[in-house]
């Protein structure tokens, strides 16, 4: 298993729009071979800053999602809403 962490840094002002777009990404990455689970942080203070961690069975089943149509579906949607793009980091249990 390997995890994803996503750091997205949200416009000031969108944050409510990027919260009920970001919910649709999770459900349709749900759908997806290999996705375990997903979680979205907001930093204390900070409400445009995100942390999305996900759950991956594998590395292959994330480099699936993150080169999908639906994702890129998704990410139409959310990336005007970012003040920077995104930062992916793959992480795998030691």
């Amino acid at each position: 298993m390997i995890k994803v962490l996503i750091e997205r840094h949200i416009m000031p002002g969108l944050e409510q729009d990027y919260e009920q777009a970001s919910r649709e990404v999770v459900r349709e990455a749900m759908h997806a071979q290999g996705f375990i689970s997903g979680e979205n942080l907001v930093e204390s203070g900070r409400p445009g800053h995100r942390i999305l961690i996900t759950s991956w069975r594998d590395a292959r089943a994330w480099q699936e999602w993150s080169v999908s149509n639906a994702r890129d579906r998704m990410m139409a949607r959310l990336g005007p809403m970012l003040s920077q793009p995104e930062r992916i980091v793959m992480l795998e249990h030691t």
